[in-house]
């Protein structure tokens, strides 16, 4: 198996940036890892073993990207509004930077955005926020609501609230979206949300998916049993789920 590491200085945030290249060819899987997940983890789980057969195929290329929640969303030292900029910083540094780097390297059409846990919702949070750029997404034990208090999981915002944060919420900026054109994209995106039966988050997906209902647009949400959040139930999604 194809397997190659990146590092380059990323003018959009300011630092280094690694990330692993798996395979040679097929559809593109930008993998988001999960919370503080850095660019390794997705191997380190066991998940590209999983899915050995087909990247050896030919029929998909991961590119498993390196997290920078420390400094986003769970940067506790930082304002509100400073954590929203610094992730929307690293949305830049996907669509600017990574985007293009895949595209050179593979010009095969189907980019698919795949997401572990807090990677859920970098994964849904892009895809839905420019779906013409994405043909599939795969989103496994998601919070697509940070402003959630939920468990022990608190609002990452501590309260504070503005368009940035707004536009950056699936499951806010959604229900309100109006855009023929955007509507469009998503309804023609494969779409697949996963979540555990006692996921703290459930009910989070379960909104979700009705929003996306009511906004006609066709996906896959399945519901498994237990909490179905960690390495062993992602290896089992991830047969059936790319």
């Amino acid at each position: 198996m194809n397997r190659e590491y990146h590092k380059w200085w990323s003018d959009r945030l300011g630092r280094d940036m690694e990330l692993l290249v798996f395979g040679h060819a097929g559809a593109k899987v930008l993998v988001f890892p999960s919370r503080f997940g850095r660019f390794y983890e997705y191997e380190k789980l066991g998940l590209v073993d999983t899915l050995k057969h087909k990247i050896e195929q030919g029929q998909l290329q991961l590119y498993c990207l390196d997290s920078i929640d420390a400094e986003s969303f769970y940067c506790r030292w930082a304002h509100p509004s400073g954590r929203i900029q610094r992730h929307i910083a690293y949305e830049a540094y996907i669509l600017d930077e990574v985007l293009p780097f895949i595209n050179r390297k593979n010009p095969h059409e189907c980019l698919i955005s795949h997401g572990l846990s807090l990677g859920a919702f970098h994964a849904t949070n892009i895809a839905f926020r420019h779906p013409h750029l994405f043909k599939k997404l795969v989103a496994f034990s998601g919070r697509y609501d940070l402003t959630l208090s939920v468990e022990y999981f608190n609002d990452l915002f501590d309260g504070f609230y503005n368009d940035d944060i707004y536009f950056h919420t699936p499951s806010h900026f959604l229900p309100n979206l109006d855009c023929n054109w955007r509507l469009s994209k998503l309804r023609a995106m494969d779409i697949n949300l996963v979540i555990g039966q006692e996921d703290p988050f459930l009910q989070n997906n379960e909104h979700l998916s009705a929003v996306l209902w009511q906004k006609n647009i066709p996906h896959q949400f399945v519901v498994w049993s237990d909490r179905a959040h960690s390495g062993y139930y992602w290896r089992r999604c991830i047969s059936d789920g790319i």
